[in-house]
């Protein structure tokens, strides 16, 4: 196993080779499948509706979050055939500016699905150069939502749904500033 230490704004860090922490990902994974598989079927053999009502819930929850998972790899097929890590560098990276920032804060704004569909496609930007505190204000800004919009202004008023949309959209580069500082 390869173990190298690097030495990060001041910190001692040890890290495994990508390939050793990957084939341990792909082993648990294997274990737990197998682990679920198995006690699914002995309980299928002792609790036979209680098994099939929980197939037919994960087919439900597949189903619904199907569509939008197709969607997020089509987004990463898309990023890795024409964005470059020059031009997300360009546009993301390091000396992206204030054009970096705004366009972190409307992709979060406009983003739709559950959040953990993304991490994927920001781990793939990541890799290829975009800053951490990009990251953070486009998670950030998925809590403004434009179709609830209306929602918010009918039950508390367009000064608070303006409000809060302001804050978090300013609140979300400072989270983005302070992470990038300590990171």
């Amino acid at each position: 196993m390869f173990v190298s230490v690097r030495l990060e704004a001041g910190r001692f860090r040890m890290t495994e080779s990508r390939n050793t922490y990957m084939k341990k990902r792909k082993i648990f994974g294997l274990i737990l499948f197998c682990f679920t598989f198995f006690i699914y079927i002995i309980l299928f053999s002792f609790k036979r509706d209680l098994i099939i009502s929980s197939l037919q819930y994960f087919m439900h929850i597949f189903v619904k979050v199907f569509y939008i998972t197709l969607i997020v790899f089509i987004f990463i097929f898309l990023t890795n055939l024409f964005l470059k890590p020059k031009s997300i560098a360009k546009h993301l990276g390091k000396k992206s500016g204030l054009k970096g920032w705004i366009i972190a804060i409307i992709s979060g704004i406009i983003s739709m699905g559950s959040i953990y569909l993304w991490y994927p496609l920001l781990t793939e930007l990541k890799e290829k150069g975009m800053r951490k505190g990009l990251i953070a204000a486009f998670l950030y800004n998925r809590a403004v939502k434009i179709p609830l919009l209306p929602l918010m202004v009918y039950y508390f008023g367009w000064l608070f749904a303006l409000s809060l949309t302001l804050y978090t959209i300013i609140f979300s580069v400072f989270m983005g500033i302070i992470i990038e500082r300590t990171s």
